[in-house]
């Protein structure tokens, strides 16, 4: 148990109270939560009293915790289903959880016999009543859509469920002085190694992460990613001025396994360690701008497109399926949008 929780009510309101020995990883995974608070009164980290904030920080009771026996049965099956077609470790975790939860939901319903009328319920007065977001929502009824599709003698038709419009937010990007100052800050070779190169090739955390040294080719200037998101490979661009890096970093460290290893030779270093090395290297800097590894990603990509790289390319190299997710850098690039003149200026 990563911390004791349990309710507490914050000036007036009821709130799940969060204990525990002071954590840097544990309050940045807790800030992750919507309305996540510090309360210096009752010495603890505090979020919303709701059902999916109970049921994730464990202060249901049990029975109420758990679906009814005949909803166990077919979420260990299709947990099993998920396994066998290869999906990730995340997305059979992500699925299951979120069936979980809308089998909690109708735990006094028969599993064969939920139908549409219970999924828009479930939307209404379970998710959009707890101000829970869309893309929990589109997690949701992705699960519900699988479940149905694999286990057909039921009543509920797929064909009428349909996902959430998602909001059209756009991408956070930094500029390259800020990506500089930021990729700069760490005085460990090892964090600015890592920093660099996620900038520099445009890649997600988890692929950053199970590199292996074999993956960087030199010769042709290229980094192979293997099994990205959608266990997808793909090659994207070795940055000339990060192979001299590189090389000092693995004469100093020399991994075993993976090019970026934690404590134990030969594990990958973790993805909380990850985040706790931008966290350090952003409090070097002068930039106040909620920055998570992602961002470097997204300002790779939009500097590419402000350089006069095609799209078409741009796409490859982050590996996305549709050309429409590349586009969305379009809406971020500056380069054209400085060029216009203000009615303003003239005024």
């Amino acid at each position: 148990m990563k911390w004791n929780a349990k309710l507490i009510v914050y000036k007036g309101v009821s709130r799940i109270g969060l204990f525990f020995e002071k954590n840097q990883s544990l309050i940045q995974e807790i800030k992750t939560f919507a309305d996540a608070r510090w309360s210096q009164s009752n010495v603890c980290w505090h979020v919303p009293d709701t059902f999916e904030n109970r049921f994730i920080f464990n202060v249901l009771p049990p029975e109420v915790r758990l679906p009814s026996p005949q909803a166990q049965v077919y979420l260990e099956r299709f947990r099993r289903y998920l396994q066998s077609k290869r999906y990730s470790d995340n997305t059979v975790a992500t699925y299951h959880d979120a069936l979980k939860v809308f089998f909690i939901y109708f735990k006094e319903k028969s599993v064969l016999d939920l139908t549409h009328d219970d999924v828009i319920e479930f939307n209404n007065n379970y998710i959009l009543a707890q101000q829970l977001s869309a893309s929990y929502q589109n997690q949701v009824v992705n699960a519900i859509k699988l479940f149905y599709q694999v286990e057909r003698d039921m009543k509920l038709e797929i064909e009428k469920i349909h996902r959430p419009k998602r909001a059209k937010k756009l991408p956070n990007v930094l500029s390259m002085a800020e990506v500089k100052e930021l990729v700069e800050a760490p005085t460990n070779l090892k964090h600015r190694a890592m920093l660099s190169l996620i900038y520099s090739g445009g890649l997600r955390c988890g692929e950053l992460l199970k590199l292996k040294p074999v993956h960087i080719d030199s010769e042709r200037s290229l980094i192979f990613i293997a099994s990205g998101k959608g266990k997808k490979d793909r090659i994207v661009p070795l940055s000339g001025r990060l192979l001299p890096m590189l090389r000092e970093y693995y004469r100093y460290y020399r991994p075993k396994v993976y090019l970026f290893e934690g404590q134990r030779p030969g594990e990958p270093y973790s993805e909380k360690s990850l985040q706790s090395v931008l966290k350090q290297a952003l409090a070097k800097t002068k930039i106040e701008k909620p920055v998570t590894l992602h961002w470097l990603r997204h300002s790779f990509a939009t500097h590419l497109l402000e350089n006069g790289t095609d799209l078409r390319y741009i796409q490859e190299i982050l590996g996305h399926n549709s050309s429409k997710t590349t586009e969305i850098y379009t809406h971020v690039s500056t380069k054209s949008i400085q060029k216009i003149k203000s009615p303003f200026d003239d005024l």
